[in-house]
C-alpha cells in the first residue's frame, strides 16, 4: 500500500491506473491551447512554478522548458516517486509528497501555481485555496484547469454521469473567491480505438464507458472528442 499524504482526496483514476492515465494526458489538448491562455495571462519564464496534484510528473518538463524552478507536490508516494524518476536529470525541478490543504512549501515561495483535474473542483476546497494564497507571492497567478460541464461531448458525458454535479453551483463558488473564468475548448486526439476506450474505462462506470465508445465509432473522427473546460485564474 502506497504511502498518501494526510488528508488527500482520493483520485481514482490515476492512483488505481496511471499507465492508462499517461495514455490520457497525451491525448489531451494537442494544440496546446491551454499553455497559450496560460501565458496570456502569466508567463512563467524565469519564474518559480507549482504543480498541485503533479501525478506522475507529466507537466512538469513542460513547466522547466521556461522556469527558473519547478516544484511537483502530489499526494500518493508511488506516483511521486515515479515523478522524480521522470525528471531526475532536470535541474531545478523537484517533487515532494503533500496534499493540497499542507503544501510542503514556505510562504510566498512560488510565482505560479497549476493544479488541472486536481483536488480543485469547487466547493469543498477552501483548505486548498487558503494554501495557494499562502505559497503564491504577489504579482504571481493560480491557474486550476476544470471540467466544464454543460458543453461538449466529454461535458455532456461528464454531466450524464454525475446527475447531482451542479456546473452553475461552481461557477458561483469560484467567482464569489475572484477567481477569473476563461471557458476553453480542447480535445483528446488518440491513435487507437484500444487506448480511446481504455481511457474511457478509467473515466466512467464500465457500462457507460462502454456506450461513450460506441458513440464514436458512428463519428466521422472516432478517436477526436471534443472537450469543454474552464480555466479559473486569479492573480494575488
Amino acid at each position: 500500500m502506497a504511502e498518501i499524504a494526510r488528508g488527500a482526496v482520493p483520485s481514482p483514476n490515476i492512483w488505481n491506473s496511471p499507465r492508462i492515465y499517461e495514455l490520457e494526458n497525451r491525448a489531451v489538448d494537442p494544440d496546446g491551447v491551454l499553455a497559450e491562455a496560460m501565458r496570456a495571462i502569466r508567463p512563467w519564464k524565469g519564474a518559480d512554478v507549482l504543480d498541485v496534484g503533479c501525478g506522475t510528473g507529466y507537466h512538469l518538463p513542460f513547466f522547466a522548458e521556461d522556469a527558473n524552478r519547478v516544484i511537483g507536490v502530489e499526494p500518493h508516494a508511488g506516483l511521486a516517486s515515479a515523478a522524480a524518476r521522470r525528471v531526475r536529470d532536470l535541474p531545478g525541478v523537484t517533487v515532494r509528497v503533500g496534499a493540497a490543504q499542507a503544501l510542503p512549501l514556505p510562504d510566498a515561495s512560488v510565482d505560479v501555481a497549476h493544479a488541472r483535474w486536481a483536488y480543485f473542483f469547487g466547493p469543498g476546497c477552501e483548505p486548498g485555496l487558503a494554501e495557494l494564497a499562502r505559497v503564491v507571492r504577489r504579482g504571481g497567478a493560480i491557474f486550476i484547469i476544470d471540467n466544464d460541464a454543460t458543453r461538449s461531448t466529454f461535458g455532456r458525458w461528464f454531466r450524464r454521469s454525475l446527475p447531482k454535479y451542479d456546473p452553475e453551483a461552481v461557477e458561483r463558488f469560484w467567482t464569489r473567491h475572484g477567481f477569473n473564468r476563461e471557458p476553453l475548448t480542447i480535445r483528446w486526439s488518440f491513435e487507437r480505438r484500444d487506448d480511446l476506450a481504455a481511457v474511457l474505462s478509467i473515466e466512467f462506470p464500465p457500462d457507460f464507458a462502454e456506450a461513450c465508445l460506441l458513440e464514436q465509432d458512428g463519428r466521422e473522427s472516432p478517436l477526436e472528442v471534443d472537450y469543454a473546460v474552464n480555466l479559473w485564474w486569479r492573480c494575488p
